[in-house]
């Protein structure tokens, strides 16, 4: 049985629970779950309810304190993202909620105010966390709903990285990192091998998808156990050299050196791109 402490708004309240003798708690969304409802009345939940512990912290700081200073309504869109998120995805992290609420908002201000921000990442992150990027498209639908403020691609791409951390468990950052290491390299490729991979070909699909785990082996530092170096070196002279220089500067700018295995993984996927490369232009 749940109490209510405090009504945000005819959808969102503030409310208790005492369980072992603690207080805990919860933000609680739910059509028209504070429509009528005073303070101290008590509720059960409904089966469409959804309900946030107010007792977690992320890098944006508590949720106490975030509750306070967000307005209810970005909460219910994002609550509505998350949900949407549940649909493709079995295991998702709802604590996101706070963060992602926070986020929104200051989106919707930049809107209103004209202030911009590009995001250089728009279109790796739209194929690199594609289901992600199609989740955060129910924010801009929901955003024009209810407020009437148009949000761009751009935007979509920074909330579909907060989709993305509550589904893998990673930091929002991170996911931006693997983003930007993914363009880095890409980039890198195309002026080593003086060719350009286009973001829809399939040869982009192929090497963003191997340098995404790559780089995520390399943060969290997990080994690649088969080592196929010879093997590739003499095989593919050429790819295994730029895969080498490929590394050795993204490992620079990851801050992390990557276990040379990898080096020979990379080289088999730039065969592959110069051969689909070869193929499409024929």
């Amino acid at each position: 049985m749940f109490r209510i402490e405090k009504v945000l708004n005819h959808n969102a309240v503030i409310a208790v629970t005492k369980e072992d003798g603690k207080i805990n708690e919860y933000l609680v969304l739910g059509k028209g779950i504070g429509f009528g409802k005073k303070v101290a009345q008590q509720f059960e939940l409904s089966s469409t309810d959804r309900v946030y512990s107010l007792e977690k912290t992320s890098k944006r700081g508590r949720a106490k304190e975030m509750i306070k200073a967000i307005s209810p309504i970005y909460f219910e869109i994002a609550g509505e993202v998350l949900k949407e998120a549940e649909k493709k995805f079995q295991n998702v992290d709802n604590n996101i909620v706070f963060p992602m609420a926070d986020h929104i908002e200051y989106a919707v201000r930049r809107m209103k105010n004209n202030e911009q921000i590009s995001n250089p990442l728009t279109d790796d992150i739209r194929v690199l966390f594609y289901l992600e990027y199609k989740i955060a498209e129910v924010a801009r639908t929901l955003i024009k709903e209810k407020l009437d403020v148009q949000i761009d691609d751009d935007e979509v791409g920074y909330i579909a990285l907060h989709v993305h951390s509550a589904i893998q468990g990673e930091d929002v950052s991170q996911s931006m990192q693997i983003a930007s290491a993914v363009r880095q390299c890409v980039s890198l490729i195309e002026k080593e091998t003086h060719t350009t991979i286009k973001v829809e070909s399939l040869s982009y699909n192929r090497m963003m998808n191997h340098i995404r785990y790559m780089v995520a082996r390399a943060l969290n530092e997990e080994p690649v156990k088969l080592n196929m170096n010879d093997y590739i070196a003499n095989t593919y002279p050429d790819s295994f050299s730029i895969a080498t220089v490929i590394c050795e500067k993204l490992g620079n700018s990851l801050g992390k050196k990557l276990d040379e295995v990898e080096i020979g993984y990379l080289a088999m996927h730039l065969e592959r791109v110069k051969c689909d490369i070869k193929q499409e232009n024929e």
